[in-house]
């Protein structure tokens, strides 16, 4: 779906070339993008908690490649703007991505897992610069000797048919979670029918959740943003042709490959050195270097300067991406479906607010604006209080307990309980020794949270032992 969503933006130099509009004209249309990404992701959250995230993924990614390919349609300012409104609804794929990689991993490399999922989505953010700026472009020009209009205009039906195709493969081969889909689990009774609407209001009543809404506006809007401005800022400040600017704005999202990733295994390996507080500390510096570099990037006044530090900014960008859904889990387990849709909202949100930097201001008060807010939304770390874990500078309740429960297999009656449900509890022991939360308690150690059993489990092969044998 970036495929999708960023497709047109290497363009946007020819399409306001084509239809006479202005750089706020141009502007309104990627905020209205990011609008209908907001409406979408908060609406399937819940979705997904009560649906699995494989048919409303197949769905979305449909709805948004029809658009697409009704790209070479355009013949305003007020019709590029409701297209990409239309174009914008694919973004709210990310909240099943993040949904699905949740339940396929544990806590202790869930950030790894959703980050470098996430990062390496968002790389089409970088890839459809060059993909369709600086090679689908140009050859279509050739091909219709010269005609750069008859070019853009029929650029975007390549990113639609990848997307049509992807949106099949998804329903037809892929499941909601490692034991299967949610509609047949549900069928056999193996999982709890949860409440969308109480699933959304769960999420939606959590303070944390809206604490890490800003700082995700700080990272992913600004992510937004710049796939939105870089080909236009570097061919209006620096005089690059289309191909050139495509190229030089295409870096930004390149460093999807590895930042957003490494953002989200160091907050694991602070999270194992450092508990809860290792992933806050994480959390506010990437925020502050972001903010910082960006102020940097504003008063760069040559190509090569500028280029280096987009480098480094965009590197802070996609860790502090993967800091944050490291976080997300956390929050509250049952209604994970509805905070990553929150969360994942904000980052749209935090692309509207800057793109109106963009349209009301000159470039450079723009990005030091940004800049400012990045740093101050990494002071909300400190506020952040997740039950039964450390906060960034309080010690953790000594009496609260993990409020998680650990589904299993029980082997003897061959029955599976659902490990994606939220809502599902153990009631056996595991063939393969998972206690339950009653098992554990939270310590304090040095202000860390530190997990201690209170009971010992060793695996237990067929019949050699009863059920419920335990160390």
């Amino acid at each position: 779906t970036t495929v999708h969503r960023f497709s047109i933006t290497p363009l946007l130099k020819e399409v306001q070339k084509t239809l006479k509009i202005s750089d706020a004209e141009i502007w309104t249309s990627s905020i209205s993008a990011s609008i209908g990404t907001i409406v979408m992701r908060f609406l399937l959250g819940p979705f997904c908690d009560k649906y699995g995230p494989r048919i409303p993924m197949g769905i979305i990614l449909f709805c948004s490649a029809c658009p697409t390919a009704l790209t070479g349609f355009v013949s305003s300012a007020s019709g590029l703007t409701v297209l990409r409104f239309f174009i914008g609804i694919g973004g709210s794929t990310f909240v099943m991505c993040q949904y699905w990689t949740t339940r396929m991993f544990t806590k202790e490399w869930v950030g790894t897992a959703n980050a470098t999922v996430a990062g390496w989505g968002n790389l089409g953010g970088g890839t459809t610069q060059i993909i369709v700026g600086s090679l689908l472009f140009p050859m279509l020009k050739a091909i219709y000797g010269g005609n750069a209009e008859k070019a853009w205009r029929t650029a975007c039906v390549v990113p639609a048919i990848l997307g049509l195709v992807t949106s099949y493969s998804v329903v037809k081969f892929s499941d909601d979670c490692p034991t299967g889909n949610y509609s047949k689990l549900k069928k056999n009774n193996k999982m709890e029918n949860i409440s969308a609407v109480s699933s959304l209001k769960d999420g939606a009543l959590n303070l944390n959740t809206w604490l890490l809404f800003i700082q995700y506006a700080c990272c992913f809007g600004v992510e937004i943003t710049m796939n939105n401005a870089s080909a236009l800022y570097f061919s209006q400040k620096f005089e690059l042709s289309t191909e050139k600017a495509a190229m030089a704005a295409s870096i930004f999202g390149w460093m999807n490959i590895f930042a957003r990733g490494c953002g989200g295994y160091i907050s694991d390996k602070m999270n194992v050195c450092l508990g809860m507080r290792g992933r806050l500390l994480w959390q506010s510096f990437v925020l502050i270097c972001e903010g910082s570099l960006v102020i940097i990037f504003a008063h760069a006044q040559t190509l090569p300067l500028s280029l280096g530090i987009l480098v480094f900014f965009s590197m802070f960008v996609q860790a502090a991406e993967g800091s944050t859904y490291g976080i997300v889990p956390y929050v509250n387990p049952k209604t994970t479906g509805s905070i990553s849709g929150i969360i994942g909202a904000g980052g749209n949100v935090g692309a509207v607010v800057f793109g109106v930097f963009f349209r009301e201001f000159e470039p450079k008060t723009a990005f030091i604006l940004m800049g400012i807010v990045i740093i101050s939304s990494s002071l909300l770390s400190l506020l952040i209080s997740i039950h039964g874990h450390v906060k960034l500078f309080l010690r953790v309740d000594k009496t609260a307990k993990i409020k998680e429960e650990m589904p299993f297999r029980n082997q003897s009656n061959n029955k599976d309980t659902d490990i994606s449900s939220p809502g599902s509890k153990a009631t056996d022991i595991e063939s393969i020794s998972s206690p339950t939360s009653k098992d554990y308690e939270i310590l304090d150690t040095s202000g860390a949270s530190c997990v201690t059993p209170k009971k010992m489990y060793f695996p237990i092969s067929n019949s050699t032992l009863a059920d419920d044998a335990q160390i």
